[in-house]
């Protein structure tokens, strides 16, 4: 895990609450986590703030909640084990407006069906909420299931991209 040393980080509001992002000193982003987060960041002494290096990450976010926008065109790189990232990979391949389950993406990724509870760890883990899509990810029975930024804003989410016929709420 990162120090925060050469870490940049920025604040943006959304409709999904407070939005904080951080970058590495390449300015490619790192984590993107949300108040209250199951495991989101909080700024660390050290930390630099400055809006520079999230100027496309503003734009973007700011065209995705207006709806403008289904696929975001950015540097990431989250921290993870290779399983992790296999799984936050397969996470970038579910396109908008659509849904997986865990057992969907494990398959995807060539691990057991008994891999499923990894898998939800792994989903869990992701440092880049709404930027990789973990929200699109449900229950096999259709139920919308845990969500580290919280069910409310796993539900403005997918009400967002028209997965839920209600809308966001």
């Amino acid at each position: 895990m990162s120090t925060g040393q050469g870490t940049y980080y920025s604040v943006v509001e959304s409709p999904a609450g407070r939005l904080l992002l951080t970058a590495d000193e390449s300015g490619v982003l790192t984590s993107l986590s949300v108040p209250d987060q199951k495991g989101g960041r909080v700024p660390l002494p050290g930390w630099l703030r400055d809006p520079g290096p999230f100027r496309a990450a503003e734009e973007q976010l700011a065209a995705y909640f207006a709806g403008e926008l289904r696929e975001f065109r950015l540097d990431l790189r989250g921290e993870g084990t290779d399983f992790r990232r296999r799984v936050w990979a397969a996470l970038d391949d579910v396109p908008y407006g659509a849904t997986t389950t865990y057992g969907a993406v494990a398959a995807r990724i060539g691990a057991p069906r008994a891999a499923v509870r990894a898998v939800g760890g792994a989903i869990g883990a992701n440092p880049l909420l709404i930027l990789r899509p973990c929200h699109r990810v449900i229950g096999a029975d259709g139920s919308l299931t845990g969500y580290a930024g919280g069910l409310g804003r796993k539900r403005l989410l997918l009400g967002l991209e028209g997965v839920l016929g209600s809308g966001p709420g």
